[in-house]
């Protein structure tokens, strides 16, 4: 019940917040217009107080589109892109209904003024920026507070393999989505040994766990059961009153896109074609070309100085070049900075540990900071990677992982990137390589131009807080 008014709470703030800066986005705007007679040359503005009517349309307008957005669903781990790309939505069809409303409410009523064309505009960008500043002043405040215990939701597991453990590292790494784990509960399956959680009980017990730990929310963690098992866990946990979420399947990963049709009254789902061929496949590459040829002239100087410190640090080449698996599986040398000693895989190749003593000390560092990654910015531009994709194996490896990972081969259905949606998301370095599979196939059947976007800003904030990056 806390965390249902903390959450209520937060809703109600979040709409006053949005309230006051789209106010002081149109206020700006008309001193701005006062400032800048700019295109209205002709046209005198009457005192501020005349346009306090055309405020509330327009606030009034841009807090309905914001929820026609659905943009006060508060998510646990937004995603500022997102939130940015919609509120750049609903600020631009807020701002048209703000016109329109204040002509349908006031045209030939006493309260009628001229609604000056680069006040509209001002309006426009201010209420996009004002509401987006807002928006991250009321995230952060919330997860500060969610942190430290305000609000937080009471979560039970189901569970108690691989995929709960990386979802429990997932809430203790990040106190700000306001979780608290009371526990897990066991299934057929053998526990992780490395389970950083108590278990409670067993899942014929759920109802009652769930009333006895005044549990708000159950994640069923068993990507692998099937559809009756889940719908028994699901049952259960209804009957305790509890928010009740599943971790997908491959199949449920894949999915978000589909088109219902029949064959001959036969309902199909049919996954949507997102093949990178023509104007997809041309735009994607003019953006690698683009985004390799500034990266290469941005950072050439540090380029130069890595290759200095490597030649100064250890014997051996400055470059690391490796054999790798790319678009439909065919070989190619991917570049790198060299990180380890020379003789690093004198006994064959191996996975890096945290603390590997093949590593150079310049080589923790680049590691760290992801510079070894920088020349592989020539792959790029040569076409042989793409700045996102899934990130390209070794043949060894990927022989290895066909074998016993389901469709992993269908990876290679997109080029190589030097960052991916499995790495944004935490998995990289010793990390599940069935998890980072199903994250890549999503991004591979769920692929666009703002999803690229969003990997490559989510990479650059994420560059000096991903635990694995050794």
């Amino acid at each position: 019940m806390k965390e249902r008014k903390a959450r209520l709470l937060f809703i109600a703030t979040l709409v006053v917040t949005d309230v006051m800066m789209a106010a002081a986005a149109f206020y700006g705007a008309y001193w701005l217009r006062r400032w800048i007679p700019v295109p209205d040359l002709a046209l005198d503005l009457l005192p501020p107080d005349r346009y306090l009517h055309l405020m509330g349309a327009h606030v009034l307008a841009v807090l309905l589109t914001l929820a026609y957005f659905r943009l006060y669903r508060l998510a646990r781990s937004p995603s500022q892109v997102d939130e940015f790309y919609r509120i750049v939505g609903a600020g631009t069809v807020g701002t048209v209904i703000g016109v329109a409303l204040a002509y349908l409410l006031y045209k030939n009523t006493p309260l009628e003024v001229d609604y000056p064309r680069g006040m509209v505009l001002y309006a426009w960008l201010l209420t996009i920026v004002l509401v987006t500043l807002g928006r991250l002043a009321h995230g952060w405040l919330r997860t500060a507070l969610q942190a430290r215990g305000w609000g937080r939701s009471r979560v039970l597991i189901v569970g108690t393999g691989e995929v709960a453990r990386m979802i429990l590292h997932k809430i203790r790494g990040n106190p700000g989505m306001g979780y608290e784990v009371v526990g897990v509960v066991a299934t057929n399956g053998p526990p992780d040994a490395a389970l950083p959680a108590p278990i409670l009980g067993h899942a014929g017990d759920l109802a009652h766990l769930i009333q006895e730990h005044q549990v708000d929310e159950v994640i069923i963690a068993l990507p692998e059961a099937t559809h009756q098992e889940i719908l028994t866990l699901i049952s259960r946990c209804e009957r305790g009153q509890a928010t009740i979420k599943v971790f997908p399947d491959v199949f449920q990963i894949m999915a978000g896109q589909v088109d219902i049709g029949d064959m001959g009254g036969l309902p199909l789902l049919t996954l949507r074609d997102v093949a990178l061929r023509g104007w997809r496949q041309a735009a994607k590459r003019a953006m690698d070309i683009v985004g390799a040829t500034v990266g290469l002239i941005l950072f050439s100087p540090l380029m130069l100085l890595t290759a200095v410190l490597i030649k100064l640090d250890s014997p051996g080449p400055v470059f690391y070049i490796q054999e790798r698996m790319g678009l439909d599986a065919r070989p190619f040398p991917m570049l790198k900075f060299r990180s380890m000693r020379q003789d690093a895989e004198a006994h064959g190749p191996g996975w890096t540990r945290p603390n590997d003593p093949r590593v150079t000390r310049i080589g923790n560092i680049l590691r760290r900071l992801n510079v070894d990654e920088l020349p592989q910015l020539i792959n790029v531009l040569l076409g042989e990677m793409s700045l996102v994709g899934p990130r390209p194996e070794r043949p060894y490896y990927v022989a290895q992982f066909r074998r016993s990972i389901p469709r992993y081969m269908d990876r290679h259905r997109a080029k190589a990137g030097m960052t991916g949606w499995a790495q944004v998301n935490g998995l990289r370095g010793d990390t599940s390589i069935v998890e980072r599979t199903k994250y890549d196939l999503w991004y591979i059947e769920n692929w666009s131009l703002l999803l690229d976007i969003k990997i490559l800003i989510r990479t650059f904030f994420n560059l000096f807080r991903l635990p694995n990056a050794y």
